[in-house]
């Protein structure tokens, strides 16, 4: 085998460690930050066997890597960055040429949010102008992992519960694990129809992080 024949067979095998949408979640998760296990199968909604079958896919394809807190085996990205721009890199594509991505796209997002997100150079001037309450509705144990700058956790579902925490006359931004996460296309809809002025991010949390912008954390996980 030549080199660049050498190349490609290692390219294959990262290809197909992303070939699954389990495993696709497991690097969103990932993306919010350090998780046992034992978490992500939770929120994956995976068995501990699949959850960790899973995971050895992709720590083979070095693209998560771990550590030992105890008894307790965490996960992390191996490559905060690269990971989170080639999972962009792959939803961009998808985007452009699977028929399939574009009608969930159409049908579910855009039917619920079919205003323009504003982009993270937005975000950053009117946090500076003080002009936006920045929403984050993801899990508070998320939220604790690392959030935007000041940023207001309030969980999907608590929203319609925790209206009064929004000033209905303040512009909000909603966010949570990504772009095709659901959550902020949700809350959106929500606030919308309660009357408040709304936008989502273009964006979530782990690319806001990996683009090396400022974050803050709450208590320990």
């Amino acid at each position: 085998m030549g080199p660049k024949q050498a190349i490609f067979a290692s390219l294959a095998e990262l290809a197909q460690a992303l070939g699954h949408a389990h495993r696709l979640e497991l690097l969103e998760q990932l993306g919010q930050g350090e998780r046992s296990v034992e978490r992500l199968a939770a929120r994956a909604d995976l068995t501990l066997a699949n959850a960790s079958r899973h995971l050895q896919i992709l720590r083979r394809a070095s693209l998560v890597e771990t550590r030992r807190d105890g008894k307790r085996v965490l996960y992390r990205l191996a490559d905060e960055r690269e990971v989170v721009a080639l999972m962009h890199a792959l939803g961009r594509v998808g985007e452009r040429n699977l028929a399939a991505v574009g009608r969930v796209m159409a049908s579910y997002f855009r039917a619920r949010d079919a205003m323009e997100p504003i982009s993270r150079a937005e975000l950053i001037e009117r946090l500076r102008d003080d002009l936006v309450t920045v929403l984050d509705v993801r899990p508070e144990d998320e939220f604790r992992l690392g959030h935007l700058p000041r940023a207001l956790n309030i969980p999907l579902s608590e929203l319609e519960h925790r209206l009064a925490e929004l000033p209905p006359s303040r512009e909000v931004v909603a966010y949570c694990r990504g772009p095709y996460c659901v959550l902020s296309f949700e809350a959106v809809a929500v606030l919308r129809t309660r009357g408040y002025a709304v936008h989502r991010l273009e964006d979530g949390y782990p690319e806001w992080k990996a683009a090396g912008l400022p974050v803050e954390t709450a208590t320990a996980n």
